[in-house]
């Protein structure tokens, strides 16, 4: 399958987990990619891997939770490719599940910032290039079905999530008219560095087979799914797909499953 062939893309938060599987996805589509994160060693590593597999992929190092990191990465990945056709707004990070009579204002700004001003940052800096060309392009944010309802996830982070679904609405229609798409995966519990702590603790309960089990699918997902998602979105296959928002969830989303959070 080469349905990225020909297409440059940056991956965020790509050291690990969900980033790194998608931007190895990318690259086996035949997409060049500039591997971003803030672990030099963790982004080297994802090149490594992409070109063991005889794939292009550059590491760049940057907090794209800041303007400079966010406008710098997108200036690299024109200097190296010459254009950009994919952003795909991985990075993120959640917030301790925590009575809310005793969570902070500074808590709630440091999942606003990782998730929200990186998803706003993407679009801001990704879409001129983009625009620039006929052929637009697809700019791809990270959310979470647990936006969507209460209980499905701790509450900044939730929050946070909700945001970039209207930013994600908001922004495919301020695009409107330029190919330039832009839309989000709604992703449900998967295994990476952020939700590990949860795997380990129902792996000491010996409860690991009770992971997922809320949702249709009984299971929690797996980092190639979610890249698969990616990998569509970015592609030429959903050209007809702007400003939605694509569940990755084994279903959680469909029904009103119940968690409990701290209150």
């Amino acid at each position: 399958m080469n349905r990225l062939g020909g297409k440059q893309a940056i991956v965020t938060g790509a050291g690990s987990g969900i980033g790194r599987g998608t931007a190895m996805r990318f690259a086996s589509e035949g997409a060049r990619v500039l591997v971003v994160g803030r672990s030099k060693d963790n982004i080297a590593e994802t090149v490594d891997m992409i070109r063991a597999a005889g794939a292009v992929a550059d590491s760049f190092k940057a907090d794209v939770a800041t303007e400079q990191g966010t406008a710098s990465a997108v200036a690299r990945c024109l200097e190296l490719y010459g254009a950009l056709d994919i952003f795909y707004a991985n990075a993120g990070c959640t917030d301790k599940n925590v009575a809310l009579k005793d969570q902070t204002i500074e808590e709630w700004e440091e999942v606003f910032r990782g998730n929200v001003i990186t998803s706003f940052l993407a679009v801001k800096h990704a879409s001129p290039p983009m625009v620039a060309r006929a052929q637009g392009g697809s700019i791809i944010l990270m959310s979470s079905s647990g936006s969507l309802r209460a209980n499905g996830g701790t509450l900044a982070y939730s929050a946070c999530k909700a945001a970039v679904n209207s930013l994600m609405q908001g922004a495919a229609n301020v695009l409107s008219g330029t190919n330039v798409r832009v839309n989000a995966i709604l992703s449900g519990l998967v295994e990476t560095k952020m939700t590990r702590a949860t795997f380990d603790q129902a792996r000491a309960k010996g409860l690991e087979g009770k992971i997922g089990h809320i949702t249709p699918l009984k299971r929690a997902g797996r980092i190639e799914e979610i890249a698969a998602v990616a990998a569509f979105l970015a592609s030429d296959d959903s050209s007809f797909i702007d400003g939605q928002m694509i569940a990755a969830d084994g279903g959680f989303s469909s029904t009103h499953p119940f968690a409990r959070v701290a209150l």
